[in-house]
């Protein structure tokens, strides 16, 4: 029997939305470490990071004691469009697994971008209309990035140049013309158009690209053209903290029926949507008012917490952006083609690099074609195809429930469900022909990686 005292889908009302995002560096006793000028190895200042974004997005990457942040009157109202996004109850996976667990997901995938990244994307280009810029600059895997960026551009009447890695472009074309509508121009990377893209492809013909390589297009552009500036959909400290509006709203709603969860569970590529998600929750274990169980879950063929050093590395593999303090497997690292493009990123955010050396949260990798048959299991079930980023946390949620069921606990598991994955189908397709291969990076594969690590 379904409880009756817990709806299927939470709702917040507009008033009950968060009117602040939570900056978790706040409470971190370890702070995380500095980024730094690639140059000079001293830490980046206001005036440096300047040159690159905008000048009240620098601020907040730079800052690590202001504990919140008001969000701007325009953004909350942009923000009312799709949000508060539901937490939900799944009671019909739970059925299907027979599990005692209790398990909800936090969908955020109730906008046109379809996924989570439109929290952050408002916000940065917010600040650049702000900053009375032309157009702002900016790299995407999987595409939903680029989308909600074009959208958030379109809305404050600015120019949107996307650096698209090859492969996803190529293999999600649909994606591309959602950002086209918006008015974004995009461009499939690495390219003839810069200097950096010409430099990659000289050194690796034929490259399907990845997320470093589109950065540092999206960066050389950025630098160079008057009125520009760059903007990222992950990693960064100002990104996580637009994201704590999922945390917060998912801790809200969670409160509301008196729902403690015992595991949170969030995929993690760059960092935006697990940061997001975790930081409030985090911020009590900080403080030493509540334990909770926090995993982190990568693909396996881009396994930088599991198998990264914890190191100051290049953001971008044409290495021009400041060095991070990160679990890493080195700029130089080209990862396989997997599907999950938004988890193709050699690196994690530093923020979420500390907490974890810090022990604060766990870390898992998985593999692509069980991630899928997990997507499909969800998807039979509980009326919503999900992204192949989601599903990577959706795959741990279930394993989470499944050992609930031979132990008899009922733990409550938490997950970010972050986006839809219906420009997703040519993946969904190679699941189901049989031919995704699962790509497991050998100890030789991550040397040349570690190799390009720069000497400190």
């Amino acid at each position: 029997m379904m409880s009756q005292e817990i709806p299927y889908k939470i709702y917040l009302s507009e008033e009950e939305m968060p009117k602040q995002w939570y900056n978790v560096r706040a409470d971190m006793k370890n702070k995380p470490a500095p980024l730094l000028n690639p140059a000079t190895h001293e830490p980046m200042t206001l005036a440096e990071l300047e040159h690159v974004f905008c000048t009240e997005l620098a601020k907040q990457e730079l800052d690590d004691t202001t504990p919140y942040f008001d969000i701007p009157d325009e953004i909350l109202g942009f923000y009312r469009m799709y949000r508060p996004s539901p937490l939900v109850r799944a009671y019909c996976l739970e059925k299907k697994l027979d599990t005692p667990a209790k398990i909800y997901y936090k969908f955020e995938g109730n906008n046109t971008s379809g996924s989570h990244k439109l929290n952050s994307a408002i916000a940065q280009a917010y600040y650049a209309k702000q900053q009375g810029l032309k157009g702002v600059t900016t790299e995407t895997g999987a595409g939903q990035w680029g989308t909600a960026l074009s959208m958030a551009c379109s809305y404050f009447d600015l120019d949107c140049k996307v650096y698209m890695v090859k492969c996803s472009y190529e293999q999600k074309p649909f994606r591309r013309e959602v950002m086209r509508t918006y008015g974004a121009s995009v461009t499939p990377s690495p390219s003839m158009d810069t200097e950096v893209g010409r430099k990659i492809l000289a050194e690796h013909p034929g490259t399907t690209g990845s997320l470093g390589c589109a950065i540092s297009e999206a960066v050389e552009v950025a630098t160079n053209t008057e009125g520009y500036r760059y903007v990222l959909g992950s990693v960064l400290s100002q990104v996580l903290l637009h994201q704590t509006v999922i945390g917060l709203e998912t801790k809200a709603a969670l409160d509301k029926y008196d729902i403690t969860p015992d595991i949170i569970i969030g995929c993690a590529g760059g960092g935006s949507n697990l940061g997001g998600l975790v930081s409030p929750f985090i911020g009590e274990m900080l403080r030493g008012e509540k334990k909770y169980q926090v995993i982190a879950v990568e693909p396996a063929s881009c396994p930088s917490l599991t198998r990264g050093k914890y190191a100051y590395d290049f953001c971008d593999t044409g290495k021009v952006c400041p060095l991070a303090k990160m679990y890493t497997l080195g700029s130089g690292f080209i990862p396989s083609p997997n599907h999950a493009g938004g988890l193709r990123y050699h690196g994690m955010s530093s923020v979420l690099s500390q907490l974890y050396a810090d022990g604060l949260m766990e870390a898992r990798s998985v593999e692509q074609t069980s991630v899928f048959k997990a997507a499909e299991q969800f998807a039979r079930v509980e009326g919503i195809l999900p992204a192949p980023e989601s599903s990577h946390a959706i795959k741990v949620a279930i394993d989470e429930a499944m050992k609930c069921k031979e132990t008899g606990e009922e733990k409550t598991i938490v997950f970010g469900l972050t986006g839809t994955g219906y420009f997703d189908m040519y993946a969904y397709e190679s699941f189901h022909d049989g031919t995704m291969k699962d790509y497991i990076p050998t100890d030789e594969d991550l040397e040349p990686g570690f190799a390009s690590l720069p000497k400190m």
